[in-house]
């Protein structure tokens, strides 16, 4: 299969509603939109030969709602994302698709590396088989309490869960332990048959992280990720109260290596942060020989970026439920319908440069 033409594109979707980056809020995403078109072979004539493709290209980087850089994600910017792929989208011309993963595995910027890895997926149909709807997507429900929102409103949302949602995750390591403690109990209160997912951010000292599980029915939670600032003590906080816990930012940093510790359940995978396909099907895989779960989980991606997680998840943990759930704060969609008013198409993003 010979690229025939690549088209570069940037998007800029405002929130309805602002979203959580760690301790930090975001009120707009933006990142890149990059389009490939092949043909069967060189010389191949008409249409009837060609395959086009999209992938969402989104660091999460940036600033947040007061103007502060993003901390803790992505090292690169969408800025540094598209001058690589502008001077590299020309020598694409005329290639075999194979130079997409040449180019993957030679980037030092996992949203590249992972994007053309995806593109490459792409265009030879290994995504093709997996039937999905985003509005029939199961996702487990990110429960966090907006800016200035009242307790009541989050309680409310809590009972407009369905009957059939059996997790949720909660952003803890936000305000005073205190009041996420008493969260924590309201949620159950109301939904006691409820399994929760707590993320933490790294949010949490060793001490602060064992005296708010020890607040916690630890029978209902399923783990919690990234409990300690510091993440080898972490199964040190599984040994002081033996709640299980889950890896996230660490897998980010480009020298982690897999290691079995006391208490680690699950590896919650940005494949954003990460990289290539291959390095997240390795990863996956030293998991599993050790019994840990891997679980898909966004970057903020809008709704083409998340349809495509939706899609692998469907193929490489399929009995695991992804974290997904953070297209409802999206005024519209791109590219990929999840039931919004609005759909933006390529005409309609900024065309940043076309070969």
């Amino acid at each position: 299969m010979i690229i025939s033409s690549a088209q570069l594109y940037s998007y800029q979707i405002p929130l309805n509603k602002l979203l959580p980056v760690g301790k930090q809020r975001i009120n707009l995403r933006s990142g890149l939109v990059l389009r490939l078109q092949v043909k069967q072979n060189s010389a191949a004539e008409g249409t009837s030969d060609l395959r086009t493709e999209l992938v969402e290209i989104s660091p999460l980087s940036g600033l947040d709602i007061d103007n502060r850089p993003l901390m803790g994600f992505s090292l690169e910017s969408s800025q540094e994302v598209s001058l690589l792929l502008e001077e590299r989208l020309e020598s694409l011309i005329g290639e075999h698709i194979i130079r997409l993963l040449d180019l993957a595995e030679e980037t030092q910027y996992p949203s590249v590396a992972f994007g053309l890895s995806l593109l490459y997926c792409k265009l030879i149909g290994q995504l093709d088989d997996t039937e999905l709807s985003l509005q029939e997507t199961r996702v487990v429900p990110l429960i966090y309490r907006g800016q200035d929102e009242p307790i009541s409103s989050l309680h409310e949302r809590v009972r407009a869960l369905p009957r059939e949602t059996h997790s949720v995750k909660i952003k803890v390591a936000q305000t005073s332990l205190e009041e996420e403690i008493q969260l924590v109990h309201q949620v159950l209160a109301i939904r006691p048959d409820l399994k929760l997912r707590l993320d933490a951010n790294r949010g949490f000292s060793l001490e602060q992280a064992i005296e708010f599980a020890a607040c916690l029915p630890i029978d209902a939670v399923e783990y919690i990720e990234e409990p300690c600032i510091d993440h080898n003590d972490n199964p040190m906080f599984y040994r002081a109260i033996g709640m299980p816990w889950a890896l996230d930012e660490t897998l980010n940093d480009a020298k982690f290596k897999f290691e079995m510790q006391p208490g680690l359940t699950a590896l919650v995978i940005k494949p954003m942060l990460i990289g290539t396909l291959e390095k997240i099907q390795n990863l996956q895989h030293e998991a599993d020989q050790c019994g840990v779960r891997t679980i898909l989980s966004s970057s903020l991606e809008a709704s083409l970026g998340i349809e495509a997680l939706a899609r692998l998840n469907q193929i490489m943990s399929p009995d695991e439920i992804p974290g997904l759930d953070t297209l409802a704060a999206f005024s519209v969609d791109l590219i990929i319908d999840s039931g919004k008013s609005k759909c933006l198409s390529c005409d309609e993003l900024t065309l940043i440069k076309s070969v």
